[in-house]
């Protein structure tokens, strides 16, 4: 079965020269996607983005959590685990190449709070095979990595 996605990436930085030169327009975008809120996109400020908009890699790594997140609530609900909280402050690591780079590595870091001690041990396994069920996980070409904890509450 496929599952399509359509969306526009409109450059709203044309400061009057568009780009006559590297320094003569802003990197900034926005991304409009039928009947949702439109979300306003730059570049990393290391490559002259605006630090208050979001920026490609900050989406890159935030899909991959939200991926896994849906991803493990799905397992845990096969599984007969109830999830009450679930907070992820992920990283990643990108490095440059000549005028390229690539991302190395995700790590996800997921608190989960569960609300049967007994099932910590399962509700810890679970991030692997979330992880395998994962559509962007399975989509990149580098590790996504888990470093969890699991609380009761």
């Amino acid at each position: 079965m496929q599952h399509h996605y359509k969306l526009t990436v409109k450059w709203t930085g044309n400061k009057g020269t568009g780009t006559s030169s590297y320094r003569a327009y802003d990197r900034n975008h926005i991304v409009l996607i039928d009947g949702k809120p439109t979300l306003e996109g730059s570049a990393d400020p290391t490559f002259h983005g605006d630090k208050t908009k979001h920026n490609p890699e900050d989406l890159l790594v935030a899909s991959l959590s939200a991926c896994h997140m849906m991803s493990y609530f799905h397992v845990c609900v096969k599984a007969g685990i109830t999830v009450v909280d679930y907070e992820d402050n992920a990283t990643g690591t990108m490095i440059t190449e000549g005028d390229g780079g690539r991302f190395t590595e995700v790590t996800l870091h997921p608190v989960v709070t569960i609300t049967d001690a007994s099932q910590i041990e399962l509700a810890n396994a679970l991030h692997k095979k979330a992880n395998e069920l994962c559509f962007i996980a399975n989509s990149v070409n580098f590790p996504v990595r888990h470093e969890v904890v699991c609380l009761v509450g």
